[in-house]
């Protein structure tokens, strides 16, 4: 049982890594939320059947492939950038129990099957991830709390009100909560795109916007941890993030400056 405090908000919490124990198997919290997660986005999605003239029946064939392969490419690109590291312990490969998750990689992975599986089924691509990238803010928003469990993915030391109090190496440090603020962050991101995907004013508008929040929310929340995957002296995830913010910002401007005066909602509901 480990104490994480947040004195500036006057909280304190007692957790464990393991949620359920039976005789030698062991039920990570990590684990949980990341199911959690794939489990509300479902959910969310068979509640709109029929959007963009998807039918649910297609998202959840799609999900039954691409949960798997992103998880895989997940920790795929995450042991690709601690390559030294897996090469001497190749025995915690397959470990995911202390976390060991990339997003990035998910996100490649999870697009890659998305772009092979709409163009088997005839679906436009844009559709199908105008239908999806909601849910799937929502979804990283719940999974970083398996990061809270395994007590990783926080920030330099800080005096902040949301500082968050831990022992590392027997000394009490109070670091960024950076976990707390990427889940804050794209909790923000699914209220936004929720309330929007029913008035989009053209294909892809819905991806556009959360590749571009969330790169301009990632970048800075990168510049404050402190296990980065590093590429040399960059910080492979702050360098995309980045991009993909410049990318998506400059599309978002050229699109909707094309689409500037045209009264056309191309939204297609349920039939």
């Amino acid at each position: 049982m480990e104490k994480i405090t947040f004195n500036g908000l006057g909280l304190n919490f007692y957790i464990n890594q393991i949620a359920i124990k039976f005789h030698n198997i062991s039920i990570y919290w990590y684990a949980i939320f990341i199911v959690l997660a794939f489990i509300v986005g479902i959910a969310l999605c068979r509640k709109d059947n029929g959007k963009y003239n998807i039918k649910f029946e297609n998202i959840l064939e799609l999900a039954i492939i691409m949960i798997p392969v992103a998880i895989i490419s997940a920790r795929i690109y995450f042991i690709l950038f601690k390559l030294e590291y897996y090469i001497q312990n190749p025995s915690e490969i397959l470990d995911i129990r202390n976390g060991g998750l990339a997003i990035y990689g998910g996100i490649i992975g999870a697009i890659i099957t998305i772009m092979i599986y709409c163009k088997k089924k005839d679906i436009n691509i844009l559709d199908m991830l105008d239908y999806i990238v909601p849910y799937l803010a929502l979804g990283q928003a719940i999974g970083r709390w398996g990061n809270f469990f395994n007590m990783e993915a926080y920030g330099t030391e800080t005096n902040s009100i949301f500082r968050m109090g831990i022992v590392k190496n027997l000394k009490f440090i109070e670091v960024h909560p950076t976990f707390l603020y990427e889940s804050v962050g794209c909790l923000l991101i699914f209220i936004l795109l929720y309330n929007i995907r029913n008035k989009r004013k053209y294909k892809g508008q819905l991806t556009y916007i959360y590749l571009s929040l969330y790169g301009f929310i990632r970048a800075i929340i990168e510049g404050l941890r402190t296990d980065s995957l590093m590429l040399g002296n960059f910080r492979v995830s702050q360098v995309l993030s980045i991009i993909l913010c410049i990318t998506f910002s400059a599309m978002l401007i050229y699109k909707n400056n094309k689409n500037k005066g045209k009264n056309n909602n191309i939204t297609t509901e349920a039939v």
